[in-house]
């Protein structure tokens, strides 16, 4: 929507939920790019384990994926002017049994794990008064699963260490190392505490962020490499409630305002003062006090601690005042608040600078706070309108609305695999979808003068938990 031209692998190279990608095929492919590039967004997962969820499966030795790192410092010193923006993950602490996108034995001893994880935490925090837990807690889980899960993660942290070195010597431009599902105790919260010290040690601070994200952290490296040059975009948090910087989340170790202020750090935006003076507003549906994760929910979430129709309201002033507005929809975890949109039906939602509610809080605002900050750089209006109505579909129409349905016209497969409903589930996909989405357009996109067209909706794997939509919006052909 900026005008950049951004390449990207073959998807031969790249991973397919737990397959792994292929890093010799991605390192050939950016050894070819990386001459003609102004900048490099690279996953140390993908490049150096063959994926986010791979890295949390496969057993390639710590010695290997160094290796495939080294190739980072090789691209700088043949490219001196390559900008390389680089993130990895922390191994998370997956709150479901998923015995996916976790090795399989998490599916049997996931709940055993997570309680060591924990106990394991608190004891280093805490000392010997934590002793007694961590003991129960290590006998609980067989050794050679214990050694195997806690062996992944060391190897990934090492990996995420020795970018640290990269990114010290100059290599990196800037690293993200983010906390996928954490919370406020835990493996990935001891993780997160050794990164922060080597960062203290190498005095990076500058160039490095850490905080709880993940899948989104694309978003806000490219927003550093399309604003390379400009002065930090300024935002104006406008919250749901009063107070909605103090709600706590699921997934995060920490409340709504710490979290969009770390993410707009990584993003390279700063707060403004006020709202005369933000390049954008990013508005927040916080939940009253606490996420929960079924609607509704009226002891934590949809409570008296905000207003929503004062906060829809207050987005319209904006709108009609001509401010860039990127909406952000935090209030539960994975899907859009189903009260909220049927309020913001009243907003002109092709105005909007941005759009987000999916997944996790911090997954919602890294791509929220990517369309606020791009906002002023927008050059393609197509492009831009494509990004905006595709959130709505996938958070808001699928995410909050059809997902449910189709799960509950199915009987409620196991979320972690529909095996052989698969097909089905596509078809009840599409039959709920599309009307919505067609209503959609027509309520506030036709009268943009845009054109869309959309392909055949339906699951990147085989479970309700992701969709893919293909959309494809263009100007109008002139008439005559």
């Amino acid at each position: 929507m900026t005008g950049a031209e951004v390449r990207v692998p073959p998807a031969r190279a790249l991973p397919d939920f737990f397959t792994p990608g292929d890093p010799a095929a991605l390192g050939d492919w950016l050894r070819t790019e990386a001459a003609g590039a102004d900048a490099l967004v690279v996953c140390l997962e993908t490049l150096c384990l063959g994926g986010m969820i791979p890295a949390r499966r496969v057993d390639d030795p710590l010695d290997t994926a160094l290796a495939r790192l080294e190739l980072l410092r090789e691209l700088k010193a043949r490219h001196p002017a390559l900008r390389i923006y680089t993130f990895g993950v922390v191994v998370r602490v997956a709150h479901d049994n998923d015995p996916h996108e976790e090795k399989p034995y998490y599916g049997e001893w996931g709940h055993e794990l997570r309680a060591y994880s924990t106990a394991f935490d608190r004891h280093a925090r805490h000392g010997e008064a934590e002793r007694a837990a961590l003991d129960d807690a290590r006998r609980a889980v067989p050794p050679d699963i214990l050694a195997d899960w806690v062996g992944t993660r060391e190897r990934n942290r090492a990996l995420h260490l020795a970018a640290l070195d990269l990114l010290a010597a100059g290599t990196l431009e800037h690293l993200c190392l983010t906390l996928d599902d954490t919370s406020e105790y835990g493996l990935a919260a001891y993780d997160r505490r050794l990164l922060e010290a080597r960062a203290d040690a190498l005095g990076v601070w500058a160039r490095f962020d850490t905080y709880p994200g993940a899948d989104e952290v694309p978003c806000a490296l490219v927003t550093r490499a399309v604003r390379h040059g400009l002065p930090p975009a300024r935002a104006w948090v406008r919250y749901s409630g009063t107070l909605g910087a103090s709600a706590g989340m699921i997934y995060e170790d920490r409340p709504a305002g710490e979290l969009i202020r770390a993410h707009l750090r990584a993003a390279g935006c700063v707060p403004a003062d006020s709202v005369g003076e933000a390049d954008f507003v990013l508005a927040v549906n916080t939940p009253g006090q606490r996420q929960a994760n079924v609607q509704p929910d009226l002891a934590t979430v949809d409570t008296p601690w905000r207003h929503l129709p004062a906060f829809v309201d207050a987005v319209r002033v904006d709108l009609d005042a001509g401010r860039a507005v990127s909406l952000a929809d935090i209030a539960y975890p994975n899907g859009a608040e189903r009260r909220l949109w049927g309020l913001l039906q009243a907003l002109p939602l092709a105005r909007l600078a941005g759009y987000g509610a999916w997944n996790t809080a911090g997954n919602t605002l890294g791509s929220a706070v990517a369309f606020g900050a791009l906002a002023g750089l927008v050059r393609d209006r197509a492009g831009h309108a494509g990004a905006l109505f595709g959130r709505m579909v996938d958070d808001a129409l699928y995410q909050a609305f059809v997902r449910p349905e189709v799960r509950a016209a199915l009987g409620h497969p196991s979320p972690f695999d529909l095996g052989e409903a698969r097909a089905d589930a596509e078809r009840e996909l599409r039959a709920r979808l599309t009307p919505r989405l067609e209503a959609l357009w027509s309520a506030h996109f036709a009268a943009t003068g845009l054109t869309l067209h959309t392909g055949e909706a339906h699951l990147a794997w085989p479970r309700l938990f992701t969709g893919v939509f293909p959309l494809n919006v263009r100007e109008a052909a002139p008439k005559g």
